[in-house]
C-alpha cells in the first residue's frame, strides 16, 4: 500500500469489511480509464487488480484484435462472459472490464451477485483524446471513429447507468478520480463520509 493511502487506512478497512467477498468492478467505454483508475483503487485498498481483457488474452494466447478478427464479436463476448464469471468467484478484488462486457445481461447479473459496479462516465472529447493514441481498438477501425464512439455512447450509456455507482471521469489526475471512486463506494456501502463524491444510484 502506498504512503498516500495511509491516512485513510481506517476508512479503507471499514470499506473492505463492508465489501466482504464482493469485488469492485469497473464498467464503461474504452478510454474511460477503467484500468488506470482500477489499479490505483486496488493499490489504495490493498486488493488484487485484474483487467479482464488481459486475462482473456492470457487464456486465449491471442490479442483482442486477433480474437475479433478470427472469431467475430459474438464469440469474443461469449469468452469474455466466461472469463469474467470465473474471476468474480475469487473476490474480493478490483476488476476492470472491457467496454462491451456490461452489455451482457448474464455478465451484469454475475457482477451484481458478486460485486459492486462502478461506471466511469466520460464525455466524447475525453474518450477520443485517450483512445486515438492506441491502435488496439477493433471497434474503432473505421473511417470515422468519432461517429462510432458517439454511437457506442448512445447505445451503451443507458445500460451503464444501471451500475451501482457512477463517477465522472475527466482530464484529471488518476489519483483524484480514484479517491472520488473510493468516497462514492463508501457512500454506496452505507459508510459515513464527510465529502461523498460521485453519483450514487437511487
Amino acid at each position: 500500500m502506498t504512503d498516500e493511502s495511509k491516512p485513510a487506512d481506517g476508512l479503507n478497512a471499514a470499506l473492505l469489511e463492508r465489501l466482504g467477498n464482493r469485488s469492485i468492478v469497473f464498467v464503461g467505454l474504452m478510454g474511460a480509464g477503467k484500468t488506470a483508475i482500477g489499479r490505483r483503487v486496488a493499490t489504495t485498498l490493498g486488493l488484487a487488480f485484474i483487467d479482464s481483457d488481459h486475462e482473456i488474452e492470457t487464456v486465449s494466447r491471442m490479442t483482442i484484435p486477433e480474437l475479433f478478427e478470427r472469431y467475430g464479436e459474438a464469440e469474443f463476448r461469449a469468452l469474455e462472459q466466461r472469463v469474467i464469471a470465473r474471476i468474480l468467484e475469487n473476490g474480493p478484488l478490483v476488476l476492470s472490464t472491457g467496454g462491451g462486457a456490461y452489455m451482457s445481461e448474464q455478465t451484469r447479473k454475475a457482477i451484481a451477485d458478486h460485486g459492486v459496479s462502478i461506471w466511469l462516465k466520460a464525455d466524447l472529447d475525453t474518450l477520443m483524446e485517450r483512445v486515438i493514441k492506441k491502435q488496439n481498438r477493433p471497434l474503432l477501425k473505421t473511417a470515422d471513429p468519432r461517429a462510432v464512439m458517439q454511437k457506442l455512447m448512445d447505445e451503451r450509456y443507458p445500460t451503464y447507468a444501471k451500475a451501482d455507482v457512477t463517477v465522472a471521469t475527466r482530464q484529471e489526475r488518476k489519483e483524484v478520480i480514484a479517491d472520488e471512486v473510493i468516497a462514492a463506494l463508501r457512500s454506496r456501502l452505507g459508510l459515513e463520509d464527510e465529502t461523498p463524491v460521485g453519483e450514487e444510484k437511487q
